[in-house]
C-alpha cells in the first residue's frame, strides 16, 4: 500500500514549518524562551531557547512522516493494511495537523498572534473524533488499530472491539474539547483529562477481554 499523496503532503509540511520557524527566530529577540510541552492541563510546562522549540515541530514532523511512510513496507498482511487505509491516512494526517498546530503555538507570539494556552489538547481532542470515526473500518493486522490478545486472534472480536473504541474515542475527543474550552483551574482540567485517557486506553482493552471470554464460554 503506497501513500504517495501523503508523503508530499509531509515533505510540503515540513518545509512550511522550518521557514516559519526560520521567520520567527528572526523576528525574536536573543534570549527568548518558547514552550516544548503541554501538561494535562493544557498549559506549558516546559521552555527551551527560541531555536529549538521551534525548530522542534519540524524535526518531530520528519522523523513521524518516515514512521508513517516505512511501517506500510514492513507489514507482513498487507492485505489487512489495505484494508485499514482510512485509520493509517486519518492517523497520518492527524500527526501532521497537529505538528502545525504544535508549530503555530510556539511560533505564534513572533507574528503577534496569542493562540489560547489550551489549543494543543483541542486539537487532540479533534484528533481522537477523526481516529474514533474510523477505527471500525480497520481490520487485523501488526502495526495498525487496538492490537490485543484477543483482538489479532479473532477478526470477531476485533471488530466488536473497535466498533466500541471507536465509540469510546469519539466520546473522548469531544470532552477533550468541551474541557479545553471551559473555565476551570488547571488542576481540575488535569485530572479529567487523565481520567479521559485512561478510559480511552483501559477500556478497549478490557472489552476485548469479556468478549473473548463470553465467545468462549457459549
Amino acid at each position: 500500500m503506497r501513500y504517495r499523496n501523503l508523503v508530499f503532503a509531509s515533505a510540503l509540511t515540513a518545509a512550511a514549518l522550518a521557514v516559519v520557524a526560520a521567520v520567527a527566530l528572526e523576528r525574536l529577540p536573543a534570549g527568548t524562551q518558547l514552550p516544548t510541552h503541554w501538561g494535562a492541563d493544557g498549559m506549558a510546562d516546559r521552555f527551551a531557547d527560541a531555536g529549538t522549540a521551534l525548530f522542534m515541530p519540524v524535526g518531530l514532523t520528519i522523523l513521524v512522516s518516515l514512521v508513517m511512510a516505512s511501517l506500510p513496507s514492513l507489514e507482513p498482511l498487507q492485505d489487512k493494511l489495505a484494508q485499514s487505509a482510512p485509520l493509517y491516512r486519518t492517523a497520518w494526517a492527524g500527526l501532521l495537523g497537529l505538528m502545525s498546530l504544535v508549530e503555530a503555538m510556539v511560533a505564534g507570539p513572533a507574528f503577534g498572534i496569542a493562540l489560547p494556552a489550551t489549543t494543543i489538547l483541542a486539537g487532540m481532542g479533534v484528533f481522537f473524533v477523526a481516529l474514533g470515526n474510523v477505527l471500525p473500518k480497520s481490520r487485523p493486522g501488526f502495526f495498525v488499530g487496538i492490537r490485543t490478545p484477543w483482538t489479532i486472534t479473532d477478526p470477531d472480536n476485533w471488530i466488536a472491539t473497535h466498533r466500541y473504541g471507536g465509540r469510546i474515542m469519539m466520546a473522548a475527543g469531544f470532552a477533550l474539547v468541551v474541557f479545553a474550552a471551559a473555565p476551570m483551574r488547571g488542576e481540575t482540567r488535569a485530572s479529567f483529562v487523565i481520567a479521559i485517557l485512561l478510559v480511552t486506553v483501559a477500556t478497549p482493552v478490557l472489552y476485548s477481554f469479556f468478549y473473548w471470554r463470553t465467545s468462549r464460554r457459549a
